[in-house]
């Protein structure tokens, strides 16, 4: 598991740092209804475009497994509690053998 995970992280790292270095250049960052402006090199300004729309894309995924988590907490305490039943009644029935006469 760990070479495959050195064989995705270390191409992904390759191809970051060449577009990086290939993508130096200033570019001028407005925000329209501000009235500021960002001097960045490109790179930086894509990278973090990609880094935000990522996050977003994780807060919606996550905000949407809402109810499955939900089902799987409620479904696992269930589980605990039908576990105690039942063990709860095969205590009972193994009471009940010590007490019945052979």
């Amino acid at each position: 598991m760990r070479l495959f995970h050195w064989l995705v992280t270390a191409p992904l790292a390759v191809v970051l740092i060449i577009f990086a270095v290939n993508n130096r250049d200033s570019v001028t960052l407005s925000f329209w209804p501000l009235p500021v402006t960002l001097q960045a090199p490109l790179y930086l300004v894509a990278l973090l475009a990609l880094l935000v729309g990522f996050l977003i894309g994780e807060l919606i995924a996550w905000t949407n497994g809402r109810r499955w988590r939900r089902q799987a907490r409620h479904s696992a305490k269930r589980v605990s509690e039908l576990e105690r039943a039942l063990a709860a009644q095969a205590e009972v029935k193994d009471r009940a053998k010590e007490l019945t006469p052979p």
